[in-house]
């Protein structure tokens, strides 16, 4: 019984997906606050059902994966929310946000033209850049500003796409869960490497 606490941690960020576009379509910016209260609450239960997975030593290549293609879904529909909320600010970004999209669709072909699999590797930098998107996506969903938040979002975005690239060009075989492109090596190598519950 264990398994189904993180494995029900992702399907709440499954529901949560079409919940908020629906709050968005119909209530428009009325919706506002209670989409950037449901993002939190997405970024929390994708923080702790990895954590709690490796704790009670259920992760498997198989909930990474549907923890993996939860994620795209789920920020899929936040980008989409607030591209309905504000087009004119996301057209106005809309360079940025191609480069964005374009280096994800390489990570995804790189790794199918490589392995036959979709990236998973849950990288430190994804992390990061997971919750520096949150605060981008709060200030712009909340008060219709990109700034600071958007563009380092941005930069943290192709230097997290790039590592992953990096990692997949790396690994001899497909492996989920590499912390990085430096652990990548090491794998690559045969070399051991520590890793931690908390982070991967």
């Amino acid at each position: 019984m264990r398994k189904y606490i993180p494995i029900g941690l992702i399907f709440f960020r499954v529901i949560l997906a079409p919940l908020i576009l629906g709050l968005v379509y119909f209530l428009k910016d009325k919706s506002r606050t209670e989409v950037v209260i449901l993002m939190y609450f997405g970024l929390f239960s994708d923080i702790f059902d990895g954590i709690i997975a490796r704790q009670l030593n259920v992760s498997s290549q198989r909930l990474r994966r549907f923890d993996s293609q939860t994620d795209m879904i789920f920020w899929v529909s936040i980008g989409i929310s607030t591209w309905l909320l504000y087009p004119e600010l996301i057209r106005n970004n809309r360079i940025p946000i191609i480069v964005i999209f374009v280096m994800e669709g390489m990570c995804y072909l790189i790794s199918i033209v490589k392995f036959g699999k979709e990236t998973c590797t849950h990288a430190f930098l994804s992390k990061i850049f997971g919750i520096i998107l949150l605060i981008a996506f709060t200030s712009l969903i909340e008060f219709n500003h990109a700034g600071i938040p958007f563009y380092t979002a941005i930069g943290m975005g192709l230097i997290s796409h790039l590592d992953r690239i990096l990692i997949t060009l790396i690994l001899p075989k497909w492996t989920y869960d590499i912390p990085s492109f430096y652990h990548a090596y090491f794998i690559r190598n045969g070399i051991e490497f520590k890793r931690n519950k908390l982070f991967n």
